[in-house]
């Protein structure tokens, strides 16, 4: 039988009867509705059930004559395997269909979002892998991926942003997990990958303080760039605040007005927003009072929001403060954080005579030491509260020509 040519296919009619493919035993092109438009059907006997069977193999002209002959020929072969090809594709169609990365961290993330107490920590998650992870390995199917394509993800960040790199690494490592766990690949690509990387530093030789400003400092730089006079800005209110009581910026930053205790002065953190998971109470001075009395009617609930905005700030708006005010510290080259400056009143504590415990307490750090723990049994408030007070009055000591140690001078009164 001659095989079957484009002329007679362009040229068949709907109510033409099928025309033989000529190369291929069964195979015909089926007229459609519409002129030189059919479906390829190869019909055979299955070798499985005995029973007639119709396969489709496409429409033409979308499959041309060439194509329908390989893949009618690739039955052929199954047949004469004693296989029967539906069967055989149902087979297929039926296994999971075997994610990207991409797709497998996206419905991880999406799995693990209602058990993270914190959504921004769940947004962070997957910010991380769409900034570092998905340009490389997004489009690459999770059993095709091999530990040398995470390694090309992390060698970038691998020395430079080590602390990152560990977080992409475990990152990576679930998703790699979450596709073991369901068939999509036989092993974790991240198991070996530190074979094919450099050796990190330790942890103790990478692992940078934040920049403190020099504790001597600080009454200067507060009283130039903090204090009434200047332009007002709650940033710079906030940063005051945060150095007049030694808190953690988020700690003063998501403040709200029910944790302050006006009649007492004091400021009670509770548990959820503390690094330690413990409520603290913070003894307030007389200027961080008037700090606060001057935020009144800023914001119903926040007493630091964003004026614009109307929310909580943001860990940026500090940073952003200092590295206008060209804040110096004690790390050449780099600004003063915010956070630094938990450092400059620890030294100061130090400097002063105040005892370690007293100054720890008042910076809320956990006590690593169970035993020690088990005997701390008040917060010592009135003594850090006479600690806080005197760190206030060398805070908002004068400058003029020069450093003016107010605290200093408070001291040899007494």
């Amino acid at each position: 039988m001659a095989a079957i040519t484009d002329t007679k296919a362009r040229n068949i009619k709907p109510t033409d009867p099928a025309i033989p493919h000529g190369g291929i035993t069964g195979l015909a092109l089926h007229p459609s509705n519409t002129k030189g438009h059919g479906k390829w059907v190869l019909r055979y006997v299955s070798p499985v059930t005995g029973k007639r069977r119709n396969a489709g193999l496409g429409s033409y002209p979308e499959v041309g004559i060439a194509e329908v002959g390989k893949r009618a020929a690739a039955m052929r072969l199954q047949l004469a395997e004693g296989k029967d090809p539906l069967e055989e594709k149902a087979k297929i169609d039926e296994k999971p269909k075997i994610p990207t990365f991409e797709e497998a961290a996206r419905t991880l993330h999406q799995d693990l979002l209602p058990g993270w107490k914190n959504a921004k920590h769940g947004q962070q998650w997957i910010n991380t892998l769409t900034e570092y992870v998905f340009p490389k390995l997004g489009g690459k199917f999770l059993h095709e991926t091999q530990p040398g394509d995470v390694a090309e993800v992390l060698k970038p960040i691998w020395l430079t942003k080590a602390e990152t790199a560990s977080r992409v690494k475990q990152r990576i490592h679930a998703v790699f997990s979450w596709g073991w766990a369901h068939g999509h690949c036989q092993s974790n690509s991240v198991d070996v990958v530190e074979h094919l990387l450099a050796q990190q530093p330790g942890k103790a030789v990478r692992t940078q303080h934040h920049p403190a400003m020099p504790w001597r400092d600080v009454p200067a730089f507060v009283q130039q760039h903090l204090r009434p006079g200047n332009r007002p800005e709650v940033s710079r209110s906030l940063l005051e605040f945060v150095i007049l009581t030694a808190c953690r910026s988020g700690e003063a930053r998501g403040m709200t007005w029910d944790e302050v205790d006006f009649k007492t002065k004091i400021w009670t953190i509770p548990a959820e927003r503390m690094k330690a998971k413990l409520p603290h109470r913070v003894p307030l001075s007389a200027r961080a009072i008037a700090i606060l009395e001057a935020q009144k009617n800023q914001h119903e609930t926040l007493v630091f929001p964003s004026i614009r905005d109307q929310v909580e700030l943001s860990d940026m708006a500090l940073t952003s403060l200092l590295r206008r005010l060209k804040a110096h510290s004690d790390s050449p080259g780099r600004i003063a954080t915010a956070h630094g400056f938990r450092s400059s009143f620890r030294d100061w504590c130090s400097e002063k005579g105040y005892s370690r415990d007293l100054a720890e307490r008042s910076l809320a750090h956990a006590i690593k030491d169970k035993v020690e723990a088990a005997y701390h049994r008040t917060d010592l408030l009135e003594q850090r509260r006479e600690l806080m007070d005197a760190w206030a009055t060398f805070v908002g000591g004068r400058y003029e020509d020069g450093r003016y140690d107010f605290a200093d001078a408070l001291l040899k009164k007494q």
